[in-house]
């Protein structure tokens, strides 16, 4: 099991935490970083990625947690799409925390492009270390 890496990019100050997590054991020891009982699925019924957000008023705000299951034997570029996908939740999760209905085009486009990199650099350096 890997250990909980929060990483460093965030959306803007004060934007969410995130992490990725491969396993149940691994959301689970994220879930307890935090201070949170975890009582929800790694990922939801009949998905094979699920984005968790965790709210509090301590200084870490919004935290959201990116699973993805098997992803073992699946196309990179499925992964990539799966993504890409959670990375949309967590812009909107943001935008939505802020207030912000109408985001320009082109602050969402890069906020999605920042948060989906950072996710795909992360699921990189963990397949690489792996073997």
């Amino acid at each position: 099991m890997a250990k909980v890496k929060w990483l460093d990019r965030r959306i803007a100050a004060p934007g969410p935490f995130l992490t990725l997590c491969l396993d149940q054991a691994e959301f689970d020891k994220a879930c307890s970083h935090i201070k949170i009982k975890n009582t929800k699925p790694f990922v939801n019924a009949g998905s094979a990625a699920t984005t968790h957000f965790f709210h509090n008023d301590s200084k870490a705000g919004t935290v959201a947690i990116v699973c993805i299951s098997e992803w073992a034997g699946r196309d990179p570029v499925e992964v990539a799409g799966l993504l890409v996908h959670e990375a949309v939740h967590v812009w909107q999760e943001y935008a939505d925390g802020i207030g912000e209905k109408s985001p320009g085009v082109e602050q969402e486009a890069y906020a999605v492009q920042a948060i989906a990199q950072e996710l795909m650099a992360e699921f990189a350096r963990r397949m690489g270390a792996r073997k």
